[in-house]
């Protein structure tokens, strides 16, 4: 039987091969992963062009997943410098890359990306419109702005993130409720200052059927992007926020109705205590489908330590249902990241990911963290670093303040409570000055 898309394949109850690579990573039943992406609380993002993808899957009852941003910049043209990012990102264990180049040779870049790289590959392609076809804003045409989805398609792009929602309704509700940073999303506000100069219709809600049938064709997932996301605690959960999520549910079920996989795209910055109501609210007016989240942001005071704001919203959000964790750098606010930056902004996003997956239950979760407190326990110091989240700081750690006694470490030496617990028990003596 053929399909044409993974969620086609579940529904007529056809298991793929990245269905089988998905369902051995989550050690789940792939009849019980099959039937969560009929639903369309469950997606595996996977061109038919990219050709080198290690499937993931996405979705509430699955571990959490991470994306890393990437790209070059008018500031930053290196591109050997971000594939080096990239490869780096996936060896941290980044399951997602997200190309937001908004500079030169773009196609070059992307088109590498899905040859080379095994994680899952997603682009906005409204910045690479405004590269692509060198004219002021205002007079890139409609057709153009989907041209360019299409091309994002035949370079085997996974998903697209396409601001939808913002519509003439939703953008009139925005002006209508002004917010103290207005629109922080790149991509809605491209498309917020083309419908206001030309006078039309958001491109991408006008011509939907024709976008869905460009993803259908090469299964490609719709993130749905969030233009009135909060981009400061002041404009958490307003009525463009929530105008938009409406909208963005009514397109879920749009999109599934052609068997097109979707993410929703969410918060942006929020005080810790609305996180666990945005996540239930989108749960239920986007219909489950996974959602997406950048952090969320739980205070705007931290510039060069955001990946701990982020990585704290992040926890929390996917305890109550976020699927996937865009992660946040240091640099975040201030600059392009690089290399360091983008290491520590994986490892919080993945401390934050772990940290929800044990907190929900996620089979295996804590396994992790079991066989760390036992190699803690025997005072296993090499064990340890092998199964920690980061080895090399670790190991850097110890090896700058080495302690007198290799079972101990510089900040407790003999007053250890492991390695004195340890001997008592053993029925042995612990003296701790005189040893």
């Amino acid at each position: 039987m053929e399909y044409t898309t993974q969620m086609d394949a579940a529904r007529k109850g056809i298991v793929t091969k990245e269905m089988e690579i998905v369902a051995k990573k989550e050690n789940m039943d792939v009849n019980e992963l099959m039937d969560l992406m009929a639903k369309g609380q469950v997606i595996i993002p996977c061109n038919k062009r990219h050709t080198s993808i290690d499937p993931n899957g996405i979705g509430s009852a699955l571990k959490t997943k991470i994306n890393v941003n990437l790209g070059i910049s008018r500031d930053w043209k290196d591109m050997d410098m971000e594939i080096e990012k990239v490869n780096n990102a996936v060896k941290m264990g980044a399951e997602s890359i997200m190309d937001l180049s908004s500079y030169g040779d773009t196609r070059t870049f992307r088109r590498r990306l899905t040859k080379e790289c095994p994680a899952i590959i997603g682009t906005v392609p409204i910045y690479d419109a405004v590269v692509y076809y060198h004219k002021p804003l205002k007079e890139i045409t409609s057709q153009e702005w989907m041209d360019i989805v299409r091309m994002h398609a035949e370079d085997g792009v996974d998903f697209m993130t396409i601001h939808c929602g913002i519509n003439k309704e939703t953008a009139g509700k925005f002006k209508r409720n002004r917010r103290l940073t207005n629109i922080v999303s790149r991509g809605g506000s491209i498309i917020f200052a083309w419908m206001e100069m030309t006078g039309q219709e958001n491109p991408f809600y006008e011509h939907y059927d024709e976008l869905l049938d460009i993803c259908r064709e090469y299964d490609i997932t719709m993130s749905l992007g969030d233009a009135c996301r909060p981009g400061c605690l002041k404009d958490a959960t307003d009525a463009s926020q929530i105008e938009e999520l409406i909208t963005l549910g009514e397109l879920t079920k749009r999109a599934w109705e052609k068997d097109v996989q979707v993410m929703i795209e969410g918060p942006g910055h929020m005080p810790i205590d609305q996180i666990e109501a945005n996540m239930r609210i989108q749960k239920t007016l986007c219909h489950g489908a996974p959602f997406y989240v950048l952090g969320p942001l739980v205070t705007d005071i931290a510039p060069g330590y955001d990946h701990i704001t982020a990585a704290i919203g992040g926890a929390i959000a996917a305890t109550y249902g976020a699927s996937f964790l865009c992660y946040v750098t240091p640099a975040e606010h201030l600059r392009l990241p690089n290399l360091d930056d983008v290491k520590e902004g994986i490892i919080a996003s993945r401390i934050a990911a772990h940290a929800a997956d044990i907190a929900k239950g996620v089979k295996g979760a804590r396994d992790w963290d079991d066989e760390m407190s036992y190699a803690r326990k025997k005072l296993d110091w090499d064990k340890m670093f092998d199964i920690c989240i980061d080895p090399e700081k670790a190991r850097r750690y110890r090896a700058e303040a080495k302690p007198e006694k290799e079972d101990t470490c510089s900040m407790c030496g003999n007053f250890c409570a492991v390695k004195n617990m340890n001997r008592i028990l053993d029925g042995e003596i612990v003296n701790i000055y005189d040893e």
